[in-house]
């Protein structure tokens, strides 16, 4: 029977309670079956550009699967496909053209140190890259070496978290070893921090949960009708978008919880959080909006047209620069000052 999502999010602790007990003492049982899902979403596929969009634009790859700003190098770093089964990590200074760091092979999500390091999820471990240096190095994770992993994150504490295609979450207890591991997922699609908190996106599930700095699953929760994003902000919020609900869900970690919701239409989709406003994309109508979350209910202050398709949103929070990321590779939007005077 296909799983009945209904708007408002639901606690899912009874859940994870009962799942926590089959894994423990039925893990071997051949008649467990994996978590009840539905059809995730997906970005709409966004209409032509009618109208030039705001800012600049840069070229860059189609098939982007994901952006961030690191702050060390101030660059814009963009992980997409590349060449015979590799990826390519585009790297966008503001001066200066792009440059392309190949993968020895294929990676499938990307998170950073902050500090000149990023790390991309790949199968077996993940990858090591240097961005000043457009070095990459691969760190092999033990007893893993057919894992397909789909997520990775960083917790302040520096230890790596990773997410597989078959739904357990690896805390990493050093840079090669697994110090817990959580299996409670139909898929892991995302991953973010905010302190040594983990949280977990399951697109098949539509829900979100927290994992503690154990490895251990702390509380669940709904995410709308089709949670396909997640972002985390400055002010240790985790935004999600509900692209099928058509809704921007806010929720805070300690303990996780729904703080704000808020209709968004044109189907939602990509995040970035910002000292002053969370950023939100409309993949049906090429559009991207700055909400103010301070009053406890979004607020729209700012909305700009975008290139074709603006599946990944990234922000640079010392310049106040907005990076759109199109998926159709009709390039990187810089919109420079995105939130207003600073």
């Amino acid at each position: 029977m296909p799983l009945r999502i209904n708007p408002p999010a639901v606690p899912l602790a009874g859940a994870l309670a009962v799942l926590a007990v089959l894994t423990a003492g039925c893990s071997s049982d051949p008649v467990d079956v994996p978590p009840p899902t539905i059809t995730p979403a997906t970005a709409a596929a966004s209409p032509p550009v009618t109208q030039a969009p705001d800012g600049t634009v840069r070229p860059v790859g189609a098939d982007a699967l994901a952006a961030l700003v690191d702050p060390a190098t101030r660059a814009l770093v963009v992980l997409g496909p590349g060449p015979g089964g590799q990826s390519a990590v585009t790297i966008l200074t503001a001066a200066g053209p792009p440059r392309t760091v190949l993968t020895p092979e294929p990676a499938s999500a990307m998170t950073g140190a902050g500090d000149g390091t990023v790390f991309l999820a790949a199968r077996g471990g993940y990858l090591r890259v240097d961005v000043a240096a457009g070095t990459v190095d691969r760190v092999e994770v033990e007893g893993e070496a057919d894992t397909d992993f789909t997520a990775i994150a960083r917790r302040q504490d520096g230890r790596l978290v990773l997410g597989t295609s078959d739904g357990a979450v690896l805390t990493l207890g050093t840079d090669d070893s697994v110090a817990a591991r959580l299996e409670i997922f139909a898929r892991v699609d995302a991953l973010v921090t905010q302190g040594d908190t983990t949280v977990v996106l399951d697109r098949g599930q539509t829900s979100v949960t927290a994992v503690d700095a154990s490895g251990t699953a702390a509380q669940a929760l709904r995410a709308g009708e089709g949670a396909t994003t997640m972002a985390a902000d400055p002010q240790g919020r985790v935004l999600v978008a509900d692209t099928r609900g058509g809704e921007l869900l806010v929720f805070g970690t300690d303990p996780l919880m729904m703080r704000q919701r808020y209709p968004v239409p044109d189907a939602p989709y990509g995040l970035a959080g910002s000292p002053e406003l969370a950023w939100v994309s409309q993949t049906a109508a090429n559009t991207v909006i700055g909400y103010d979350l301070s009053t406890g209910i979004p607020v729209e202050k700012v909305r700009y047209r975008t290139v074709q398709q603006p599946n990944l949103l990234a922000y640079d929070d010392a310049s106040g620069t907005l990076y759109v990321v199109s998926g159709t590779g009709a390039g990187v939007q810089v919109i420079s000052d995105a939130a207003g005077p600073r």
